[in-house]
């Protein structure tokens, strides 16, 4: 067990679950590591609604929603996704607010304009508050999905801290 990803999922439960929150995921390039993170925790069932795992462009599509122009203009890997993401995964749930995660862990994959390492976040609330940012990470495969699920972590809990109970 990774210790340092259970601290902040069992930190974001007890945010969430003292709000009344509940939390959704939509993942590609950590293939479901974040639910799993979350799902580490005793009770989590009290604020974890679902996650959904969206690898290809197809099931972002028709899993989440995401436009097909969006995916064509701006790429899977791209603000635009990662919001659409977000909001796909509020629309199919009972989440108050929801993650998305879309990147290029590696080992190839990487372009000039966008090199193995970069990941979009964006977080999303049913009062429309969304945030989304590019990540620049450094490492293998396994580190920059790490770093992306710790990322995503901090970011969720920061953003429920600042949130009143539902």
């Amino acid at each position: 067990m990774d210790k340092e990803i259970y601290d902040l999922s069992e930190r974001l439960g007890m945010a969430l679950k003292s709000r009344g929150m509940l939390l959704a995921t939509a993942e590609s390039c950590t293939g479901g590591w974040m639910s799993q993170a979350v799902t580490m925790v005793p009770g989590s069932s009290n604020w974890f609604d679902c996650g959904f795992v969206t690898y290809t462009n197809r099931s972002k599509r028709e899993v989440l929603g995401v436009r097909s122009t969006t995916l064509e203009v701006d790429g899977a890997v791209s603000e635009m996704v990662v919001r659409e993401m977000a909001a796909g995964a509020l629309q199919r749930s009972a989440a108050h607010c929801s993650v998305a995660v879309s990147g290029i862990a590696g080992p190839d994959g990487g372009s000039p304009s966008k090199p193995v390492g970069t990941v979009w976040l964006a977080i999303a609330d049913r009062q429309s508050n969304t945030q989304a940012w590019c990540l620049h990470l450094q490492g293998d495969r396994n580190q920059v999905r790490r770093q992306t699920v710790l990322a995503a972590l901090r970011a969720l809990l920061d953003r429920v801290m600042q949130t009143q109970s539902v």
